[in-house]
């Protein structure tokens, strides 16, 4: 499994959100010049959040983006399932239930499910609340005098 850029990029636009959430809806503009990311690239990302319902948007003068519920609910799993679709390590493990015509014979199949139950249960436990507050904690008040 290889996140992409997207996946990467939507994690970054969904942290800044969350970091300005207090300022009401987002630009995409200000996201992209804050994250240092094409606005073309976060405009191919959006529906795939949107149609998920991640986000929200609104149109008009003060129109923009922003988290659909809370950013201490939305987890980097959901994001990821979003964006790139299944995080199973194989591809017979993206269904439910398991089609594989050799399921009943394969003697690899516990070891493909261990992974992606370690994935989920690790990515689902890490949200976008953390990230951004782990970027505050970074990027914050640092005064040195």
């Amino acid at each position: 499994m290889k996140i992409s850029t997207k996946g990467r990029y939507a994690l970054r636009m969904l942290s800044d959100l969350a970091i300005h959430q207090s300022e009401g809806y987002i630009s995409l503009k200000d996201v992209a010049e804050r994250q240092n990311i094409s606005k073309k690239y976060l405009e191919q990302i959006v529906p795939l959040l949107n149609k998920s319902g991640i986000i929200k948007a609104n149109r008009g003068n003060k129109g923009g983006y922003m988290i659909a519920g809370k950013a201490s609910d939305l987890t980097v799993g959901t994001v990821l399932r979003a964006t790139e679709g299944s995080l199973a390590p194989v591809a017979c493990l993206e269904y439910e239930p398991n089609e594989c015509e050799r399921i009943n014979e394969c003697t690899t199949i516990e070891i493909w499910e261990g992974l992606y139950k370690l994935i989920s249960e690790y990515l689902d436990g890490i949200t976008v609340q953390d990230i951004a507050d782990k970027s505050n904690s970074l990027n914050g008040d640092n005064y040195c005098i």
